[in-house]
């Protein structure tokens, strides 16, 4: 793993929370995006050399939708930057993770992602994002 990709925040209202955090970044979102397999819209914003990615479910089943309504508002995941997902999910399930997917699949901002469950890294949301080349 390269480096914190971004981190994911689940929202209830996309454009209440794109304003909240222009201000409070001081920046414009960059990227609006809806990826209606994970039931989810997106927005991202860059600050400095960090991004933040916003989540909104589409749909109250969606994962986001779930997440919303257990947990409320709040970080859900940290995604890490990685050059060959394949090799990085063929090393962490060796190392005894458990992945939620099996291959990787499309997600927002252009990437391959792979989400590694919460249960063995501490209640943490991890993915992983492989820039589609």
């Amino acid at each position: 793993m390269k480096k914190i990709e971004h981190i994911g925040i689940a929202v209830k209202d996309l454009d209440v929370s794109c304003s909240l955090y222009e201000k409070l970044l001081g920046t414009s979102c960059y990227k609006k995006e809806e990826v209606p397999l994970e039931g989810v819209s997106t927005a991202f914003f860059k600050t400095g050399e960090n991004k933040i990615e916003l989540l909104a479910a589409i749909s109250e089943d969606s994962p986001i939708g779930k997440f919303l309504e257990r947990k409320g508002e709040g970080i859900h995941h940290i995604a890490f930057d990685v050059d060959d997902i394949e090799e990085e999910m063929k090393r962490l399930r060796l190392e005894g993770f458990i992945l939620l997917n099996e291959h990787p699949k499309l997600g927002a901002d252009n990437k391959l992602v792979c989400f590694v469950h919460p249960k063995g890294t501490n209640g943490v949301l991890i993915e992983l994002c492989q820039e589609i080349r």
